[in-house]
Parts: C-alpha cells; structure tokens; sequence
C-alpha cells in the first residue's frame, strides 16, 4: 500500500502519481498553454487516486470520479488502522527526552509534580499532554548583580544607595553567586516570572540593607568589609530559607563601595582628618609604650633600694641593740673593764681615719708629731721602685706600718732617758 503512495506523492515523478510517461498524463495546465497546474485539479485527481486503492478491484476510476465498485470496508480498516498505529507509535515515541550531565528533569503528570529525574541519559516518560518534565541545571554557577548592571560604572542607584548606622550614605555594589539547591522547590514554591533571579537580587538588598544598617560608616567601607560581606550572605540564604526558594547562595562579593559622588570631597577631608588623628594617637602610643617602662623600671629600683635600705637599718638597729645588750651584761660583771675596752675601741676607730698623730708627753708637755701618711707614701715608694715580684710588695706593705712603730718607740725610750 506505501508504494503507490509514494508514487502518487512523489515530486519528481512528472504525471504526478499518474503512471506512465505519455502526453495524456500530464499534470492539468490553466488554459492558454504553459504556466503552473490547476490546484483544484490536481485536489481532484489526488482525491480519485486516493480512492482508487480502497476499491475492490483496484482499477482507476474515470476522469468524471464515477464507475467501478464501491471500496471495501475490510481494506478501509485496516488503512485506518494501521495509520492509527503509527501515530499512537509516534505519540509513545514524543515521551524520550535526554538529560544532560549536571542537570535534573522534573516529571509532571497533568501539571503536578510525579518524580524528579537526576541522573543524565535517556529516559521516558508518558507523552503530552498525559506528562510533561522541566529540565533544571542544577550545576550550573548563575549570578546576579546589584547597584549595577553589567560594569561597576553603570551604576543602580535605586539599589545602591544604603544607610548606616550612624545616618551616612554609601554606595555599593555587590554580586552574588547562587546554585538552584531544591528543584522541586526552586519550581513550584517561587513566583520566577521572566527573570528568575529577580527573587534572588530582591532578597540580596534587602540583607545586604539590614546588615549595612547595623554598622558603622568606617565600618563598611574599611574595617569589616569582609564582615559585612558574610554577615550579608548568611541573612540573604536565611530569607530563601524561609521562603522555601529552593536556591543555595555560593558566594558574595563586594565589588565597589564607597560614598556618594556628592560628598567624596568632604569624605576625604574628613578621612584624612582621622588619619591624622589615628597617627597622633599612635605617636602617643609609641612614645608612652616608651616611657611608662623606664618609669616603671625606675620605681621598681627605688622601691628595691628603699627595701634594703630598710633591711640594712633595721638590721643595724637589731645588731646594735644585741651588742648594746651584751655590753651591758659585761659591764655589770666588770665596769672598770668594760670602761678601758669600750674607750680602746672608740679610739681605734677614730685614730683608724686620721693621718696625724698628736702625743702629750706628761713630763715636759712636749708634742711629738707622728707623719704616718708621709712614712706610708715612703714605705710605698720604695715597693714600687724595688721592682721585685707581688709578693714581695705585699711583705714590704706588711712592714710599712710597723716601722713607724718601731721609731716611735725609739722616741719614747729616748724620751724616758732624758727624764
């Protein structure tokens, strides 16, 4: 049967289904000789041929479309039905989809949700409009800009402009980077609309406005950029979450912040103010990290010196107090004793810091002077110019004292004779 079919709607075949290659079987022409053939027409002999292969007898009907046996039921049902079985076979067949790798199919059975498919290959599902599926890239890194669009210069001031916690201005530009992390979600709980992301960028401005918010001009634009940046991602996933969005925020960026272009030139003269002032307190800083030790190591000394010095006297006291005590024990058992010892050792100390000594000789009253000083200077003298070893020098010190004493007591014996 697929055979004359094809005959008859062949192209290329110049008697257009017709058979044969005479003159008589031309397509029909308009009349007035060459030009393209009649539509109705060529309808016509399309609809009779078309007949001709349900009839009994197989034999083409006459020009005028009457004649010959009526077509058979039995060859008409299974024309039909066999043309029925290749659309219900190209219906089934409309079912294959392919699901590429990182991507997941969303399989929905009169418009509600079946099954989700998230491995990649070939798979089937039940023909439109029985099934239908939603493919997702699920790996796939989107982004979504705001306070700009496409270049930091092509600014958005309508989401740009945020408040700080202190009443200043800033504008800023930040991007955020987001995967799709629920599909079904992502799918059915999300009024997406034309532009998917716009919930995204919707929820990155109003995190990223409450976080600005709750800090500080200096805050945001020096000291905790990068603070600010993750305190604003954690509230933007947050709101999703509560949502039930289905998105998962990767990352966020700050690309630009700074003041409004009205007042950078009264923001710069203010910055450098503070950095001058930042840089005095550093300078007092380094000059007191500079003297409170040296002060505090000089009070430690004092205070070090005053505590011995307090231990010395306090010793002394306690060792003149012990002495005073025994002096006195002694001189109750001998006071004429104690009286001789306690004047030789006064006068050993005085005469011990003295370099003349002056003696009353009781018979004539004569004054004898003593050089000892100039008898020491001699005695070292003499050492010095000896040139001999250290020990040497050490006897004749030794012996320097004693021969003043020796002389001395020539004198006296001198003395005593010519008395």
């Amino acid at each position: 049967m697929w055979k004359p079919i094809r005959s008859i709607l062949s192209l290329n075949d110049p008697g257009w289904g017709r058979g044969g290659g005479g003159a008589d079987q031309r397509p029909p022409q308009r009349p007035g000789g060459d030009g393209p053939p009649d539509l109705d027409e060529l309808w016509r002999d399309f609809n009779r041929r078309l007949n001709s292969l349900f009839r009994r007898g197989g034999g083409p009907r006459g020009p005028s479309g009457g004649g010959g046996e009526p077509p058979s039921m039995k060859g008409a049902g299974a024309g039909v039905g066999l043309l029925v079985l290749v659309a219900v076979l190209l219906w089934l067949a409309s079912g294959f989809y392919i699901v590429q790798e990182g991507q997941a199919s969303v399989v929905l059975r009169f418009g509600e949700y079946k099954q989700l498919v998230d491995r990649a290959g070939f798979t089937w599902r039940l023909p439109y409009p029985i099934e239908t599926n939603e493919i997702v890239n699920v790996q796939q890194l989107r982004t979504v800009e705001v306070g700009y669009r496409n270049a930091v210069r092509n600014k958005t001031l309508r989401e740009s402009l945020m408040l700080t916690l202190d009443q200043s201005i800033v504008d800023m530009q930040f991007t955020v980077q987001y995967r799709v992390g629920d599909v079904k979600a992502y799918l059915f709980n999300n009024d997406l609309g034309p532009v998917p992301e716009e919930i995204v960028r919707q929820a990155a401005e109003t995190a990223m406005r409450e976080t600005v918010g709750r800090n500080g001009v200096d805050q945001v634009l020096y000291e905790e950029k990068e603070q600010v940046a993750q305190a604003a991602r954690k509230q933007i996933q947050s709101i999703l979450d509560r949502y039930q969005a289905g998105i998962s925020i990767v990352d966020l960026t700050i690309q630009q912040v700074q003041p409004p272009e009205q007042v950078q030139a009264a923001f710069e003269d203010a910055n450098k103010a503070a950095q001058d002032r930042e840089r005095l307190i550093n300078e007092g800083r380094a000059y007191a990290n500079d003297v409170i030790p040296k002060a505090r190591g000089t009070a430690a000394r004092l205070l070090q010196e005053a505590e011995g010095y307090r231990q010395r006297v306090v010793a002394n006291a306690e060792g003149d107090t012990s002495r005073l005590n025994q002096v006195a024990a002694e001189y109750a058992k001998a006071p004429q004793v104690t009286r001789d010892r306690l004047y030789l050792e006064t006068m050993e100390r005085i005469f011990a810091n003295t370099s003349k000594v002056y003696l009353d000789a009781r018979a004539s009253g004569n004054l004898l002077y003593l050089p000892l000083d100039k008898l020491l200077g001699q005695a070292g003298a003499d050492a010095a110019r000896s040139g001999n070893a250290a020990s040497s020098a050490s006897t004749q010190e030794t012996q320097a004292p004693t021969s003043p004493t020796a002389r001395s007591d020539g004198l006296r014996s001198r003395d005593r004779d010519s008395r």
